[in-house]
């Protein structure tokens, strides 16, 4: 590795504790945490370190910390599912799970006190939380039907467990790539449909047919493999849309691209200013060409020019409702989750119908939803009369179903606004007064770091704070335009500053507006 920090005093505070001791360093001290209490603990080793494994500090909830997960393409057992409903359900009230952006999963309620048994609790059933946070890569994600999908073009499962396992030393924790410049964002999409959304990406693989020749196919037929997108990334700096690297990748050499492209970062992408720290900045910096030149010089060989067009063909699917799988006899469930929150209870109950019904897997998508596969056409009759399915819809609302949310204020310390219940009670509104004939993507963000991506919706809502008659008020910043799917690209900001207690009618105008819903009243009116 590449020394990036020769000197102290040029750097920031972060690059400063980094240097002073590598993140990963806290694993040898869970135990001893445990023992001190959250009060006692060094400032930076709780606020920053303990990120390393997954543990967050949360001004906003003092002493009781969050925790996330690494969860490759999104998926996890029903033993899995259970560990973690055992420990939420141990804070009562306090303890509770969000089903993430990026098929993942964040605990509430942790004390530190209880890391240790946390911990061993994890190891018994193959879950990690290594480098889930800080200057590391987040949870890898792929195509949430992956394998269950007849009309997909390519498993990314296998895929995105070996990219983890080489990130993380399956799950040990890789000193190699735990001081990265900035945050970074894998994902690799399998099917026609951009279920990962691989614009948002810091690094993405898209399905691509090459024009075989030579010893690769010598009936010239079409070979399979990945164009690549790079420097997708949301920021309260700046948002941008990942673009082409003009480069064509066999399935077989995803795993080495991601190490030569992250080691490029590591060594190379700019650490003074962690506003301008992700890797577009590079690219900028340098220029594409000169970044794919370095890629290539780490990989120890040329890439292919990019096929040149991908498969990204169909519309963006939200994986809700009931479908067939290539296994003949064989069904997925996906689950409408209302803006990704769980309970102990309600984990417990999904754990026992994958279990009771499907082979013991969950999956999560990015929409923040949950899909039980491999439902067999005998049984699928009683597991749709199961009581769970009536708050957990699956032919949830137009709106209801596609609804996103992050955390909000109630937990996270940068939001400014309250949103998942707010978005929930909102939504419930709007499906009260309007008719709609296709559902319309909202997504709320409780602040500019964007983690509900309102960019990408077609109505995006950014949590802010506005005045009005003298007093300042949680408002919003609303955007608009945003595509996923085939041809995916970000939305802008159409108007700033509207209170939240006046968004309601705004909303309602819009959807009137610009995506086809009427009054119900209206509709009776004509009707009768």
């Amino acid at each position: 590795m590449t020394d990036t920090t020769t000197t102290t005093t040029s750097l920031n505070k972060f690059e400063k504790f980094k240097a002073e001791k590598d993140g990963l360093a806290i694993k040898s001290e869970i135990e001893k945490f445990a023992a001190l209490g959250w009060e006692a603990m060094n400032e930076i080793d709780r606020e920053h370190r303990l990120k390393w494994v997954g543990v967050f500090f949360r001004p906003v909830t003092p002493g009781k910390f969050m925790m996330r997960l690494r969860m490759p393409n999104g998926i996890l057992t029903s033993s899995q599912m259970r560990v973690l409903a055992q420990v939420v359900q141990r804070y009562g009230d306090e303890g509770s799970a969000d089903i993430t952006t990026r098929q993942n999963i964040q605990l509430r309620g942790i004390r530190i006190e209880d890391l240790p048994d946390i911990f061993n609790r994890f190891d018994a059933v193959g879950l990690t939380s290594v480098q889930s946070g800080m200057d590391n890569v987040r949870n890898i994600t792929g195509d949430p039907v992956a394998g269950l999908d007849g009309d997909e073009l390519y498993d990314t499962r296998e895929l995105v467990q070996q990219i983890q396992d080489m990130l993380t030393n399956k799950g040990e924790g890789n000193p190699e790539f735990s001081n990265l410049p900035r945050k970074f964002n894998i994902a690799i999409a399998g099917g026609r449909d951009n279920s990962v959304h691989a614009e948002i990406n810091d690094l993405a693989f898209v399905p691509a047919f090459q024009e075989g020749s030579g010893e690769q196919s010598p009936t010239h037929q079409k070979v399979f493999g990945f164009n690549i997108l790079v420097g997708g990334f949301f920021s309260a700096k700046r948002c941008e849309a990942a673009i082409p690297l003009n480069a064509w990748v066999a399935p077989e050499d995803v795993v080495a691209v991601c190490r030569a492209v992250l080691e490029v970062f590591r060594d190379h992408g700019p650490r003074a200013n962690r506003q301008k720290s992700r890797l577009m900045w590079l690219i900028d910096e340098w220029g594409l060409d000169k970044f794919r030149k370095e890629v290539e010089s780490r990989l120890g060989k040329s890439l292919l020019p990019a096929a040149a067009k991908d498969e990204i063909d169909w519309e963006k699917r939200d994986h809700i409702g009931v479908y067939k799988q290539k296994q003949a006899g064989l069904n997925y469930a996906g689950l409408h989750i209302p803006v990704g929150r769980l309970y102990g209870e309600d984990m417990f109950e999904i754990a026992r119908l994958a279990e009771v019904y499907g082979t013991d897997e969950i999956r999560f998508t990015v929409e923040q939803n949950i899909v039980i596969p491999n439902i067999s056409d005998l049984r699928l009759a009683t597991f749709l009369t199961e009581p769970l399915l009536e708050r957990f819809s699956i032919d949830p609302g137009l709106l209801t179903r596609s609804l996103v949310s992050c955390t909000g204020a109630q937990f996270c310390n940068f939001a400014l606004i309250e949103t998942k219940n707010r978005a929930l009670a909102m939504i419930k509104a709007l499906e009260e007064d309007l008719i709609f004939t296709h559902p319309v993507r909202i997504h709320w963000t409780g602040c500019p770091n964007s983690c509900g991506q309102p960019q990408v919706a077609d109505i995006g809502l950014m949590g802010t704070k506005t005045r009005k008659n003298g007093k300042t008020l949680e408002g919003v910043d609303i955007y608009m335009g945003g595509k996923v799917g085939k041809d995916a690209h970000l939305g802008t900001c159409i108007t700033k500053g509207i209170p939240c207690e006046d968004l309601q009618p705004i909303l309602q105008d819009l959807l009137i507006k610009n995506f086809g819903a009427k009054l119900k009243q209206e509709v009776l009116v004509v009707g009768s």
